[in-house]
């Protein structure tokens, strides 16, 4: 039975026009280049906004780099990693996005073009990320913003990954963030499996499917052995400890594939001591902050006021 009638009434009719990619049926070159055609009407690339940045590395890492406009240094840094379920996206794609980000929050951000699965798969776009995290608090001096006021944040594969390097962070003896931005991240490699802890009926039908997170996970692990303890790296749901994390701002729709791993990895959080945000929009279909209505809006208040309470953190 369809979840339309559960989708929120301002969406509702792009819900039900968007047809997920189907890893069976269609290739993952049409899928990227759909994904591309679709980006670039919703937000088209901005190259006057940005500067690009190669980061030594092996592989080197690239980034672009947003400024705010306001005289003076910026006050913070924003680290952020677009979408795309580990198989497809670039950085440009969220021009637009980093563009707001630096504005609204006297921030740095830097965008991260990491390298997708199945070409690179596990750990290459996660020690892509960490790389570009490393960069970016070493490049304070220079940009001029305070390091103890540094956010990690990604919307969907970009959260998942934006969770996975604050563990890779943590875990590496890393200097304490100011907050994670998980917008409603990809975190459970078992989703949509027979391993998955909850399979939930209501979620999952639109957008972003069970069969499209299989292949994207499965290009994700690669076919070289998980190496032992990396677990949470790979899938942060699979992390046995998550204490010492940044503040957390998480935000997923009801009817999210994702909403349910959303949901326990902030549970899990805060049993270990780390403050959480939780939001749940009622009605919200994967990416649903994409559609006009109260619900993004709401959001976007939300999202604001987090990262406003974040990035006011003072020096120590």
């Amino acid at each position: 039975m369809s979840t339309i009638h559960l989708v929120d009434p301002a969406a509702r009719p792009i819900a039900a026009s968007l047809k997920a990619f189907d890893p069976e049926r269609e290739s993952l070159d049409a899928f990227r280049a759909q994904s591309r055609a679709t980006y670039a009407q919703i937000s088209p690339p901005m190259p006057e906004a940005r500067e690009e940045h190669l980061i030594a590395g092996s592989p080197a890492v690239r980034v672009l780099v947003y400024r705010p406009r306001e005289p003076g240094p910026p006050s913070a840094a924003i680290v952020y990693l677009h979408g795309g379920g580990f198989i497809t996206g670039e950085a440009e794609i969220a021009d637009a996005t980093c563009v707001r980000l630096a504005q609204e929050n006297n921030a740095v951000v830097v965008n991260v073009d990491y390298r997708l699965a199945p070409e690179a798969p596990f750990p290459g776009p996660v020690e892509d990320c960490y790389t570009a995290l490393t960069w970016t608090l070493s490049q304070a001096t220079s940009f001029g913003f305070d390091p103890s006021r540094v956010v990690i944040m990604g919307h969907s594969a970009g959260g998942g990954l934006a969770a996975a390097t604050a563990l890779l962070h943590r875990d590496r003896g890393g200097t304490p963030l100011a907050g994670q931005v998980l917008i409603y991240p990809m975190l459970d490699a078992r989703t949509g499996t027979a391993d998955a802890p909850v399979d939930n009926p209501t979620a999952g039908e639109f957008v972003w499917t069970r069969s499209i997170n299989r292949f994207a996970w499965r290009a994700m692990r690669g076919a070289a052995p998980l190496p032992s303890g990396r677990e949470g790296h790979y899938s942060p749901s699979l992390a046995s400890d998550l204490k010492s994390l940044p503040p957390t701002f998480l935000a997923v729709g009801s009817l999210d594939l994702f909403m349910d791993e959303d949901v326990d990895y902030a549970l899990r959080l805060s049993r270990a001591g780390v403050p959480v945000e939780m939001h749940v929009y009622a009605g919200g279909v994967h990416g649903f902050d994409l559609f006009p209505g109260n619900t993004t809006d709401r959001f976007s208040a939300d999202l604001r006021s987090a990262l406003g309470r974040f990035l006011a953190k003072e020096s120590t």
